[in-house]
């Protein structure tokens, strides 16, 4: 690659400087330049908007055309202007009805660069909007954006970085296009063709000076290249701290304590009316079919349920983002599933968190349509964000990039507050700190609020009714309380972490027997007494003690980290218990104590 340069350059001594035509090579160069750069404008305008739809719509047909924009790559640069004289010759009908103006012109030179060019451009459009997350898009609609801001504000900033090397890319290819511009327009001459005319009449000699401007050009936009992207790629702010334990500073304020504090902004919601909300959502992606049904009368919600099961399509169904096949969506008495996402007064945080990677935290909570500097002021300092307003999302951490997100989404007044699975990608110590920040934060809101989730600790603590979904479909609805006391079947009752099940046979209202005699004590709704029923028992809520309730034997003792993991016969059950204090060993009896809260029943078929 470098051998032809070094050969060029050791002809410098032998070149024949005093045969350029300086005024024709000043000419030739500023037609090239000026035709590159037009050539580049026009494929931006159309190229980048073209390598939008390519990426985001799916079907054969733009596939089909996906590979037609890319032909011009395969063709030799000669047939490509051969093409384009069957379109705009003379003596076609276009042509003819332009007397001939997109030929032997300005504009035939620019008409034969895009047609050369422009796949460089849309190639390197359609891979970086391909690998831009869509769901940024879908957030920045629940922020009140319409699709063609987004496109400009999103999807354009985000891909940038990728489609800035595709446009000088295009402008080089168009600088030094020869084939099709000496077929479509010989005159003006352009440099490439004017390099052509002076070989033919000068030979070799007189090469290296018309060579020199090209090959300055060429180096001054590769050097121009190298410098924007390492200007795209410093990041804006200081770089994240290491992982640190919460400050107690930046814990949430309880509400009262906040009214109190002098000149400080008013939480932009209240407890004043109660959300009501209702949905039947039908969709089919592929061959996976949803189908719910739920109404709830709680204000805090969560959704529970394995991966694959529907939980986060079902948040993207209420904000808008995925379109309902049928059903509706009806917040406070109003239907929005024919609505925008911009006008569902929706605010989503997805699993991602969903932070634009080009915006500061302050612009991240500035972009929302109508975000008013004084709410995003409040929930800075709500949320303990202070001193990062400058930062982008890859100079933050994990913990911090969720907060943004749940600041963003609340700086917009809402109804409806969905959260997916905002804690999954954390360590276990912050994952527990940013609960009981959100747990603070949902008793200040007016929004309902929706958690989607797989863990069963998570919904217990920050939902007051729960949805259990499996396959697209509700397994079972109701109050956590009721869900968790008395699944509908084992299955669920595994959703909800349920250990240790087992069988037995209700024996009173309050009490089921379990095999060789042992009867538990059970909370709850009463039961049946003859029903057979399924039971499991929490391992953290049961103990060997001395006085305990039950008569068992030790099977098993395993050491669990500073725990000891036991595993007891409790009638005809095996149940496993952790005990750092159990002095038992394998075979030994002993006596065990169940808190009756603690016992989830199932229905046996």
């Amino acid at each position: 690659m470098i051998a032809p340069l070094l050969a060029g350059a050791q002809q410098a001594s032998h070149a024949n400087w005093g045969s350029v035509d300086g005024t024709a090579l000043a000419h030739a160069c500023a037609v090239s330049i000026a035709s590159a750069t037009a050539a580049t404008i026009i494929i931006a305008v159309g190229g980048i908007p073209l390598g939008y739809l390519l990426a985001r719509t799916p079907g054969r047909a733009m596939s089909a055309l996906g590979f037609l924009v890319q032909l011009p790559l395969a063709l030799p640069p000669l047939a490509s202007g051969i093409l384009l004289l069957f379109l705009v010759g003379f003596s076609t009908p276009l042509g003819h009805a332009l007397g001939g103006a997109l030929t032997d012109s300005f504009a035939g030179i620019v008409l034969a660069e895009v047609f050369v060019a422009s796949p460089f451009l849309i190639i390197a459009a359609r891979s970086a909007f391909a690998s831009a997350d869509p769901i940024l898009e879908g957030v920045g609609s629940t922020l009140g954006h319409r699709p063609l801001e987004l496109f400009f504000r999103v999807s354009v900033p985000i891909a940038w970085p990728a489609i800035l090397p595709g446009l000088l890319l295009a402008w080089l290819r168009a600088f030094g296009e020869f084939g099709a511009t000496v077929m479509v327009a010989y005159h003006p001459y352009s440099l490439p063709v004017y390099t052509y005319v002076a070989f033919g009449a000068q030979g070799l000699p007189a090469m290296l000076p018309v060579l020199l401007p090209t090959l300055i050009i060429a180096l001054g936009i590769m050097i121009l290249s190298g410098s924007l992207t390492d200007r795209r790629r410093t990041p804006a702010g200081e770089l994240a701290a290491p992982s640190a334990p919460l400050r107690a500073s930046a814990l949430p304020l309880a509400p009262h304590d906040r009214s109190r504090e002098p000149g400080s902004a008013s939480p932009p919601s209240s407890h004043s009316e109660r959300t009501t909300l209702a949905l039947q959502l039908h969709k089919r992606l592929g061959s996976f079919r949803l189908n719910l049904a739920w109404s709830p009368h709680a204000r805090r919600l969560a959704i529970l349920g394995p991966s694959g099961s529907g939980k986060s399509l079902t948040l993207k169904l209420i904000a808008g983002i995925e379109p309902c096949d049928a059903g509706s969506i009806v917040v406070n008495g109003v239907e929005l599933s024919g609505r925008d996402p911009a006008e569902r007064a929706v605010a989503y945080v997805p699993q991602s968190y969903g932070l634009f990677p080009h915006l500061t935290v302050l612009e991240q909570l500035e972009f929302p349509v109508g975000a008013e500097p004084l709410s995003a002021r409040h929930w800075i300092d709500r949320l303990g964000l202070h001193g990062l307003e400058r930062r982008r999302p890859d100079a933050l951490s994990l913990g911090q990039q969720q907060r943004v997100a749940l600041a963003r989404a609340l700086v917009r007044p809402a109804n409806l507050l969905l959260l997916d699975e905002p804690f999954s990608a954390l360590d276990a110590p912050l994952r527990s700190h940013l609960r009981q920040e959100l747990l603070a934060l949902q008793r200040e809101l007016a929004a309902v609020t929706i958690l989607v989730t797989h863990d069963p600790a998570e919904a217990a603590l920050l939902a007051d009714e729960l949805l259990l979904i499996e396959n697209g479909l509700a397994l079972q609805v109701g109050s956590t309380l009721d869900v968790f006391r008395r699944p509908v079947n084992e299955r669920a009752a595994r959703l909800l972490g349920a250990e240790n099940a087992a069988e037995g046979t209700a024996v009173g209202p309050d009490r089921i027997s379990i095999g060789r005699g042992v009867t538990l004590a059970v909370a709850g709704p009463a039961l049946t007494p003859g029903d057979r029923i399924g039971w499991s028992c929490s391992p953290a809520r049961a103990r060997i003690t001395a006085a305990g309730a039950y008569p068992g034997a030790v099977e098993s003792v395993t050491l669990s980290g500073i725990d000891r993991q036991v595993t007891v016969r409790l009638g005809e059950a095996r149940i496993r218990l952790f005990d750092g204090q159990c002095a038992a060993h394998p075979g030994d009896s002993c006596r065990v104590d169940i808190d009756p809260d603690s016992i989830q029943i199932w229905p046996l078929p």
